[in-house]
């Protein structure tokens, strides 16, 4: 058995972690434990045991987080409608956290006195994993060979690589760097850095075909919600992982989430990058739709401030946080009633409302209708507007009496 101390590093057997297994047992000494986690990237992860060890660690796990990743990270943030800069559905962001959450027990269980990760010191993922260590684990010690090494470049670490006989998935020629799982597919890198570029989406896209290619014919479906969490397609109960795939399916087909964004980095840059999330933006655009009947205007006006913040925290890396806990905690009474069925038409990246009911929904034809009705008294709005008017009275009887000209 092995004396020496041990690093777990976050292995996706990518460039840059598979470069770190060797220059962590160059630089540290340290006996490396590789983490490869499933989050329903679509790829067969086995292979990555032989690649681990042949680069050097002494032993590889291999986790399944997939379920656990629907339904205690992508459905919470559903359910809060959080959108990053109006755009950013969030899939790499909240899946840094629950890799991270894995890393950390492994590291426990092994004894660990460190733990690694592939993150480079320009982007946001460092952060993600690093605060999640810190509020599980602060004792343990963080190693960021990003920030630390005289490898500059994705140049030199393919040279890197080469040097070692170590298979890498990238070549100088194609290198956009690309993160996968069951919520998105994100795109970065090559012609992609100059945002007056338009995007190669036929070499960039992997799950989405593009609107002009999309069938000229549109899908409807209908999506089933209880408590805001999605449950059923066209009338099949499903569970998470599979809905969430068939809606993938679909979605990609139909050309829906295909977005180009520059988007505001935690640490200060602009960055640029195209997300596949077809699955996703149908997701929301339901959820949307059932909430439109299903809440008040006062609770749905002040979710949509409480939708922003989430969204930076999850950005931002602050998942295991008070503040996330408690912002989940009132989207959760939110949701008691954002149970229905919601129709839509896919045609060529759009999503178009086509209908939706609910049980608890708060929707009043007889109470809107432009038809003659008995349960609304117009003249009750003359008292309403007088007193909802008054302090604009009272201000400009004000700026008159002191004959105050704006």
């Amino acid at each position: 058995m092995s004396s020496k101390e041990k690093v777990v590093l976050a292995y996706s057997g990518g460039l840059d972690t598979s470069i770190i297994i060797p220059w962590l047992k160059e630089n540290y000494d340290y006996e490396v434990i590789a983490m490869a986690a499933d989050v329903g990237q679509g790829e067969e992860l086995e292979p990555l045991r032989e690649k681990a060890i042949k680069s050097g660690a002494s032993k590889i796990y291999i986790e399944d987080l997939t379920e656990e990743f629907v339904t205690d990270y992508i459905f919470p943030t559903l359910k809060a409608g959080a959108v990053y800069e109006g755009k950013y559905l969030l899939g790499t962001s909240f899946a840094r956290p629950i890799i991270a959450k894995r890393l950390v027990e492994i590291a426990k269980k092994e004894g660990a006195v460190a733990v690694a990760h592939g993150a480079t010191g320009k982007g946001n993922d460092q952060v993600r994993f690093e605060l999640t260590v810190k509020a599980l684990a602060p004792e343990l010690k963080i190693i960021a060979p990003w920030r630390i090494w005289n490898i500059r470049s994705r140049e030199d670490a393919i040279d890197y690589a080469a040097a070692r006989n170590i298979p890498v998935p990238v070549t100088k020629q194609s290198n956009y760097s690309r993160d996968r799982n069951i919520w998105h597919l994100s795109h970065e890198g090559s012609e992609l850095e100059n945002p007056a570029n338009e995007p190669i989406y036929d070499r960039l896209l992997q799950l989405s075909v593009t609107p002009e290619k999309a069938p000229d014919e549109p899908t409807y479906i209908e999506l089933g919600f209880e408590q805001g969490i999605p449950v059923s397609l066209n009338g099949e109960k499903l569970p998470p992982v599979k809905l969430l795939e068939e809606l993938n399916k679909i979605g990609g087909r139909n050309g829906i989430g295909i977005i180009d964004i520059v988007e505001n980095r935690l640490v200060g840059m602009k960055s640029r990058g195209v997300y596949e999330t077809p699955g996703g933006t149908i997701l929301y655009a339901a959820h949307r739709e059932l909430e439109s009947i299903c809440l008040d205007r006062d609770t749905m006006h002040y979710k949509e401030l409480v939708a922003q913040r989430f969204a930076e925290l999850v950005y931002y890396g602050q998942w295991f946080t008070p503040l996330r806990e408690a912002l989940s905690a009132f989207v959760d009474v939110t949701q008691k009633y954002v149970t229905g069925t919601v129709r839509l038409k896919l045609y060529k990246g759009n999503i178009i409302p086509a209908g939706v009911e609910s049980p608890y929904s708060l929707f009043r034809e007889d109470l809107c209708t432009f038809g003659e009705d008995e349960v609304y008294n117009h003249k009750d709005a003359e008292g309403f507007i007088n007193l909802f008017g008054l302090p604009l009275k009272v201000q400009a009887t004000m700026k008159k009496a002191n004959n105050i000209q704006d």
